[in-house]
């Protein structure tokens, strides 16, 4: 489905990219869809001269989910001496917390089709653990405990 896209992006930004095909949820649980664009990061990084690239250039992307995957490869590399440091990272609509899906962003888009806020749910749960009955308790906030909610809140807070 993204071929198209990142023929384009490739071609007006004179870039390579690399699209990874990570394994889906509910069949593949987390953290199978992290693991195979983490490897796939790694093996690019690795062999880069392979694929004529500058190593001062490399950026990783993602939207929705795969904005997920993006921010938490980023954060997985940002430690390592060993690679090039990634130039940036572009996050589209990423998936980034689970904690309170009643922040002032979810109730705004609550009814904008594609990603619905009860479809958010039930994507962050299928992807966590392939398990989406428990959509009402994530949409109500009871899936986190009273103590965790405080310990965040100064970063998660419709406030």
């Amino acid at each position: 489905t993204y071929e198209k896209v990142c023929r384009y992006i490739a071609r007006e930004s004179e870039s390579v990219v690399v699209s990874v095909e990570y394994r889906l949820a509910p069949e593949h649980k987390y953290p199978a869809a992290y693991e195979d664009c983490l490897n796939a990061t790694l093996h690019f990084m690795k062999n880069i001269e392979h694929y004529g690239v500058d190593p001062a250039c490399i950026i990783v992307s993602g939207d929705s989910a795969g904005g997920n995957l993006a921010a938490a490869v980023s954060q997985t590399l940002a430690s390592r001496s060993d690679l090039p440091k990634l130039r940036a990272q572009i996050l589209i609509y990423p998936g980034l917390q689970a904690l309170d899906f009643n922040l002032p962003s979810y109730q705004q888009n609550r009814a904008v089709p594609l990603l619905l806020r009860e479809r958010a749910a039930f994507f962050a749960l299928q992807y966590l653990n392939g398990d989406a009955s428990h959509v009402e308790e994530v949409l109500e906030g009871s899936h986190i405990p009273a103590d965790v909610r405080l310990k965040y809140r100064k970063w998660v807070s419709a406030d």
